[in-house]
């Protein structure tokens, strides 16, 4: 994540065990999605940004050491997967 700086206070660390987790599937094992199809909607909407950048792909790969923040303003939720 080069080039961007995030205040790490009220970002939320999720541990990961592999090398890493596709992108609807950490929105669910963070609970920011409570089923596959809210976390496709969420995606898909363009409500969910790796690195700074929207995403829309759902399948793709999330490493740790990457930001996901989903959401907007006050009730934008981040996630900083670690390992």
């Amino acid at each position: 994540m080069t080039g961007h700086r995030v205040k790490l206070s009220g970002v939320r660390r999720i541990k990961i065990r592999g090398d890493f987790i596709k992108l609807d599937a950490l929105l669910k094992f963070a609970s920011v999605a409570y089923t596959g199809g809210e976390a496709k909607i969420m995606i898909q909407n363009g409500d969910v940004f790796v690195g700074g950048e929207p995403c829309t792909a759902r399948g793709r790969k999330i490493r740790p050491g990457e930001v996901v923040k989903c959401g907007s303003g006050s009730d934008a939720q981040w996630l900083l997967v670690i390992k």
